[in-house]
């Protein structure tokens, strides 16, 4: 742990603890005011604490959830809060209170009843509006979907509460300033106004018009569905969040496929998280619901990634399986036992054949089907020596991995020294691209993350300096600016805040035709509106989701990276590129472990062979693996001809074939035998005569 990190960390601590304990400190304040009694404090008091409440319940929902484990839930502090302001009130006024503050105790206890029945109805309301199956890009309107009621309606009753006792609680401290009960009672009774229009709004809901279709209803409409649109090929995805890049790589190969593709989900949130595409999606969260694909016409699926829940779907005799990986990866941990749970393994070239039969994990040859890239048909090839005046490095560290292996990642041991090294070259441009999962194993490669963008940012600013006249005009910026809000509206769904998975499945319907179309146009004219935007010399830290690693691959001259899929995919443009070895391997154990490193460059964790790697760039006759990287490319990446979209296309439809041929083969087992002529002769003969 740096030096540096700590007052960080103390830091972020210490805000964390700022509102839980000026909350602390006001129901003190207002015990103190209430029992003197001394009507500024307790105003005051109540007043910042209903206030930091709902700040807490707004900006900080993980601390207020644990208020909630230690049974300092909204509710009670909501109650103790209006409690002490009664308390404060009866102290105040010392004769004839007993009905009038009776009379106002039993109008919060009212509000607070409706406070549960708000919430009960919530939660029946959310229970009606979760589907078993959730969808995008089908027409799910059989299914009565509707647009979902507020977010503070449905599912934030802590911040629901505080806002609706704002009245009764703005009544009771007017009371205790004025002394008059009214302004209490008049606040009340607005509190308990809200939550009675809040309970009508949910009562509504739950009318049998109002409300989607039953779950049962929910999936004989989704057995139709199948049964009409016919899927034949898919992908099959779960995982979390940072793992989506993973499904989303695949979305265009699966979309080129002959036959009609469908993807299947199994967490809900993931719908929203798949890129944009014109596939049919659906989400089938229980394992028994998936099943009913069992019955449909989908013959296979391809698998980018190991789960939990895959297994759940292998289960499905009549679906054929293909583990295509999320990428060629020279590790062996990359050769999971789990692939041969899969009818075959789809991989790009006899590299990951070689590597399968290496690791001795139960991968039968000829269950390896090479099948090439298909998502590397839009990388550009080599064109020699850069032209501009900056060499443009892309510097892309993989992440930490899940083995502890210092090897796995430069970022931690190099990643600085290289980059110090880089910036120091005045006609270099970096493009720094971390891995999205980089810094959730060891903080420490998180944290070595965080300084390189530092030093990069430290560098442009130094840069600007020196070159204030060196940027595009502003047309480029407003250029950028159109071409995004045509990309964002070809491939997002504008949703309110709070939207439910039932409001989405209403408005992504069936897309238009040609939107898939559209959005290529769309992402080409985007990068070129993207890398016109800024200067020349500038560096970049890439870390959204565009320009994918893909349009990074096409900007640069050179790569940088560790031991990962992303040299495999860069070897189809056979640029010059570099590995770093932080395995404490020699050099030459190093290229002999990794295949990927035979034709390109090895650097040291202090980054010395910077110089000679960007001499050999800028010089291609100074290049010593020009010849290795196109032998490379082929033994990694397979053959040009037929293209790997072809391929692909052919391994689908070769796997269909065999899920037909297993179909047809239990069709015949499950006939019952046909007796010959002379047994049903017999058999007639045997029968009894009738009448």
């Amino acid at each position: 742990m740096s030096a540096s990190s700590v007052p960080a960390r103390l830091r972020t601590a210490a805000a964390r603890l700022l509102l839980p304990t000026v909350l602390a400190v006001t129901f003190a304040g207002q015990a103190v005011g209430a029992l003197l009694p001394s009507v500024p404090l307790l105003v005051a008091c109540a007043a910042i604490g209903l206030t930091v409440d709902y700040a807490l319940h707004r900006w900080q929902q993980s601390t207020a959830a644990t208020l909630g484990k230690l049974h300092a839930t909204v509710f009670a502090r909501q109650v103790v809060r209006d409690m002490l302001l009664v308390t404060g009130l009866i102290r105040i006024e010392d004769q004839d209170y007993e009905t009038k503050y009776l009379a106002l105790i039993c109008g919060l206890l009212v509000f607070y009843g409706l406070h549960f029945a708000c919430q009960a109805l919530a939660i029946l309301v959310r229970r009606s509006r979760t589907l078993p199956v959730v969808t995008r890009n089908i027409d799910a309107s059989p299914l009565q979907l509707s647009p979902g009621l507020p977010a503070l309606v449905m599912q934030r009753s802590g911040q629901r509460l505080l806002l609706f006792s704002l009245p009764s609680t703005a009544g009771l401290l007017a009371t205790a300033t004025s002394g008059s009960a009214r302004w209490a009672a008049a606040g009340i009774a607005l509190s308990a106004a809200f939550a009675v229009v809040t309970v009508g709004m949910l009562m509504l809901r739950l009318l049998p018009g109002r409300r989607p279709k039953t779950g049962d209803q929910a999936l004989e409409w989704f057995e139709a569905w199948l049964a009409e649109y016919q899927p034949t090929v898919g992908m099959y995805f779960s995982g979390g969040t940072s793992s989506v890049y993973q499904a989303n790589m695949w979305l265009e190969p699966l979309a080129k496929l002959e036959g009609r593709p469908l993807i299947v989900l199994r967490e809900r949130f993931m719908v929203k998280q798949i890129a944009s595409t014109d596939i049919p999606i659906v989400c089938l969260p229980k394992v028994a619901d998936l099943m009913r694909l069992e019955q449909s016409t989908l013959k296979m699926l391809i698998h980018p990634s190991n789960s939990g829940k895959t297994s759940q779907v292998l289960r499905i005799p009549t679906i054929k399986h293909a583990f295509v990986n999320h990428g060629e990866s020279d590790k062996l941990s990359s050769c999971n036992p789990y692939a041969k749970a899969y009818d075959e393994v789809w991989v790009a070239g006899p590299a990951a054949r070689e590597r399968y039969a290496l690791a001795d994990v139960g991968i039968d040859d000829k269950d390896v089907v090479e099948v090439g890239r298909p998502q590397l048909d839009a990388i550009q090839p080599h064109t020699g020596a850069p032209t501009g005046a900056y060499t443009t490095v892309l510097y892309a560290p993989t992440w930490e991995g899940w083995d502890g292996n210092p090897g796995n990642t430069s970022i931690i041991e190099a990643g600085e020294n290289i980059v110090r090294a880089l910036l120091a070259d005045p006609k270099v441009r970096l493009l720094y691209k971390p891995h999205p999962l980089t810094g959730s194993v060891v903080p420490r490669a998180g944290a070595a993350n965080v300084r390189i963008q530092e030093m990069i940012r430290a560098a442009n600013a130094l840069r600007a300096a020196e070159h204030p006249d060196e940027r595009p005009a502003p047309s480029a910026a407003t250029e950028l600016a159109l071409r995004t809000a045509e990309l964002e509206k070809l491939t997002t769904t504008s949703f309110r805040r709070g939207a439910d998975d039932v409001e989405r499945m209403l408005l992504q319907s069936v897309p238009e035709p040609g939107r898939a179309a559209a959005v290529a146009a769309a992402t080409a004219a985007w990068e070129t509106a993207h890398w016109a935007s800024f200067p020349a010399w500038e560096h970049r830290i890439i870390v959204e989701s565009r320009p994918n690693v893909y349009a990074c691959f096409n900007t640069a001259d050179v790569l940088i990276s560790d031991v990962s899929s992303v040299i495999s995919d860069y070897l189809a443009s056979e640029k010059p590129y570099a590995v770093t070895n932080t395995s404490g391997l020699s050099e030459q154990e190093f290229r002999d472990a990794f295949p990927t490193v035979r034709a390109g460059a090895v650097l040291t964790p202090d980054a010395s062979g910077v110089p000679a790697l960007l001499e050999s760039v800028r010089h291609p006759e100074k290049d010593p693996y020009a010849e290795a990287r196109a032998e490379l490319k082929l033994h990694l990446l397979g053959p040009s001809d037929p293209p790997s979209a072809v391929r692909f296309n052919d391994a689908a439809l070769a796997l269909c074939a065999t899920a037909d041929a297993r179909l047809a083969a239990m069709a015949v087992r499950a006939l019952p035998a046909i007796p010959s002529q002379r047994e049903a002769g017999a058999a007639l003969e045997s029968e009894p005569v009738k009448g």
